[in-house]
């Protein structure tokens, strides 16, 4: 497996795991299983294009069209997608969380609002926008790296490289803020973490605004080698829920290795000559049921048995 082939799987590993950890952290800690994943994707898609479109000629006139300026683009472009996700957690924890929590059947209720929020939001943007693709300012710029005879996109690199920062400070805040040490108390024992008074009604407004982020920050990436389309959020779901089935609903290293697993393996699939890449989705999701059928709680039921 040559370096461009794994810079390539790796690129979409670092989107997959985005959305599959966001997934996988709500199901563990609120018990929702979000179908509205994907328009949060799409809306904060939108919200980035709003946003740097206006602040593009405000940036040009202020700092050039330097490495500073293109520095102040990229922050404005991940942080209002950021921004615009965990707005979109809001919208959905006061329609899809609050109202229903303590109702019977809870986690089928907040499934079909859910949904019903995913689809009302598509067709709202396209209401809106028309079906026409956006495309968003390319933050990391067009050139290439040459490593060990390897050309790698700087888009690439980019993407790579902020996915990673965004999963670590994910982790570092579960790990150590006392909200943090909340949601995994819910993640682990949801029951035992409400008799030590822990709430599920306060968890969830923080832990639907941090899922929301996390598919922000994969809109902004992902925005930089596809365009922003008001569907475009349907397939990182899909994606999404498969990787965070197949890592074992609810454990956030199972999504991880999960991620890893599925990029490369669409990687290997579509740089196979008689394959290509009209045969990856259907490899993706024979190698997804394969594993499930053989370990139906998935690799985060291997990691615990081994653990034990």
């Amino acid at each position: 497996m040559d370096l461009g082939l794994i810079i390539y799987a790796l690129n979409l590993s670092a989107i997959y795991a985005l959305m599959a950890i966001g997934i996988s952290i709500l199901w563990s800690s609120v018990g929702i299983i979000n179908m509205a994943h994907g328009a949060t994707f799409a809306v904060s898609g939108y919200a980035a294009w709003l946003i740097t479109g206006v602040m593009k000629p405000v940036i040009a006139e202020m700092l050039g069209n330097g490495g500073l300026a293109t520095f102040a683009m990229a922050g404005t472009l991940v942080g209002s997608a950021l921004v615009a996700g965990a707005l979109c957690g809001v919208v959905i924890y006061l329609l899809a969380f609050l109202p229903i929590h303590d109702k019977p059947n809870f986690q089928v209720r907040a499934l079909i609002v859910t949904l019903g929020l995913n689809i009302a939001a598509v067709q709202g943007l396209l209401w809106t926008f028309g079906p026409r693709n956006q495309g968003l300012p390319k933050i990391f710029g067009f050139g290439r790296w040459e490593v060990w005879g390897t050309k790698i996109r700087y888009d690439q690199a980019g993407t790579i490289i902020g996915a990673a920062i965004i999963m670590t400070l994910t982790l570092a805040w579960l790990r150590y803020s006392r909200r943090g040490l909340e949601v995994r108390a819910m993640m682990q024992n949801a029951e035992g973490a409400a008799y030590s008074g822990i709430s599920r009604q306060v968890t969830a407004l923080p832990v639907l605004m941090l899922t929301g982020a996390l598919a922000g920050m994969a809109a902004a990436l992902l925005s930089q080698t596809i365009f922003v389309s008001p569907t475009a959020g349907v397939i990182p779901l899909v994606k999404g829920l498969t990787i965070a089935l197949l890592g074992g609903l609810g454990s956030v290293p199972g999504a991880m290795i999960g991620a890893l697993l599925v990029g490369f393996l669409e990687a290997i699939v579509g740089a196979i000559p008689f394959l290509g890449q009209r045969y990856v989705m259907f490899a993706t999701f024979l190698f997804i049921i394969a594993v499930l059928i053989i370990r139906p709680r998935g690799i985060g039921g291997l990691l615990d048995d081994t653990r034990e």
